[in-house]
């Protein structure tokens, strides 16, 4: 199947952080209560992949039973997602920092959306695949503390090929910012070796405790390459990571990465996050609500803000701060994406912390 790429506005400078997310994602996020959460799950938290059947049955399930939200007309809130697109995007919208995303949607009204989304916010999509299919789609169930588990279903989306990456996905730019998945791993593996020969900082995250736990060894494999230049994961991640040895946990799990990569990040929900970068440690509290609507895209925006630090020149603890107040600002609403009211609610965060504002702001 022959792949189209989305014609090039303009001959504009390369981005600064190009985002490898190889399939396309809606995500569909829905509030629900404890007994409904779990007649649908076996374990909660985390991302773990259904069939195109069992996302289908939950939809159904979430529009006769999911809990409305004030402000919101439909119980259930559909719009462009996925953990590198929440990062690039947010970085883009909120931080002026141009950004790139590589990879493939569907010809459906799913990939219109991700595609109108995407671009709304800033996002350059020049490289970004357009096939014949559909595009990827996740089910975000989020209980009533505010705790997200997710479902996506990308067994039939379009997807990026790894034969079909080559330098010009990333030439220029600063940063490749990617997600650990089994299921594209040949795509992840050459675009680190192509990135990492146009001179690109390697930034992964971890995915999910399931990933971890369920796909260990090409996931040690990746980290002990030492391609990999920043790591985030998340306590539940980092514990799962360590859960073999006699010590698991976010410290043990800090130490552990950051002997394999030059940064280390383990975000600890509202106990805030630890970090580490050669000697250097810190630990930063958490910034914004202690009862949070939502924490889908809590880690994606943390990650925006630790990188906007970072191509700032900030120090480690301020570079967490920033990740804090980004953070902080997706849990105050439902989905993944930030409010131009929460961006400006990040920017009083900062200012009264000392951080630098970005030039441009939403």
């Amino acid at each position: 199947m022959g792949a189209q790429i989305f014609p090039d506005r303009a001959a504009l400078p390369a981005p600064a952080i190009v985002g490898l997310q190889s399939v396309a994602l809606v995500d569909h996020v829905a509030r629900v209560d404890g007994s409904l959460l779990e007649s649908m799950i076996s374990e909660r938290g985390g991302s773990f992949p259904v069939d195109i059947e069992e996302l289908q049955r939950i939809l159904h399930e979430l529009k006769i039973r999911a809990l409305t939200t004030p402000g919101y007309l439909s119980p259930i809130k559909t719009i462009a997602g996925g953990s590198v697109a929440n990062t690039v995007r947010g970085l883009s919208a909120g931080f002026g920092v141009s950004t790139r995303i590589v990879g493939a949607c569907g010809d459906d009204d799913e990939g219109q959306l991700f595609v109108s989304n995407m671009s709304f916010n800033g996002v350059d999509l020049k490289r970004m695949r357009s096939k014949k299919g559909p595009t990827g789609q996740c089910v975000c169930l989020v209980d009533t503390s505010g705790n997200r588990t997710m479902r996506p279903c990308l067994s039939n989306a379009v997807k990026l090929q790894a034969d079909e990456l080559t330098r010009e996905d990333f030439k220029g730019s600063k940063c490749l910012v990617l997600r650990y998945a089994i299921f594209n791993l040949e795509v992840i593996k050459a675009a680190i070796s192509i990135a990492k020969q146009e001179g690109l900082l390697i930034s992964m995250d971890l995915a999910s405790f399931e990933m971890v736990r369920n796909f260990r060894m090409p996931l040690l494999e990746l980290l002990q390459s030492g391609n990999i230049d920043l790591c985030f994961a998340n306590e539940d991640e980092a514990t799962e990571l360590t859960r073999v040895e006699s010590n698991a946990g976010p410290e043990a799990a800090l130490e552990y990465l950051s002997s394999l990569c030059k940064w280390a990040v383990v975000t600890l929900g509202s106990n805030g996050c630890i970090a580490k970068h050669g000697k250097e440690v810190v630990r930063v509290p958490a910034i914004g609500e202690s009862r949070p609507m939502d924490t889908t895209g809590a880690g994606d925006l943390f990650a925006s803000g630790f990188l906007y630090g970072m191509l700032k020149g900030l120090s480690l603890e301020d570079c967490c701060k920033v990740g804090s107040c980004s953070g902080g600002s997706v849990i105050r609403t439902l989905g993944g994406e930030v409010t131009p009211e929460n961006w400006q609610w990040m920017y009083k965060q900062m200012h009264g912390r000392g951080l630098p504002l970005p030039e441009t702001r939403n």
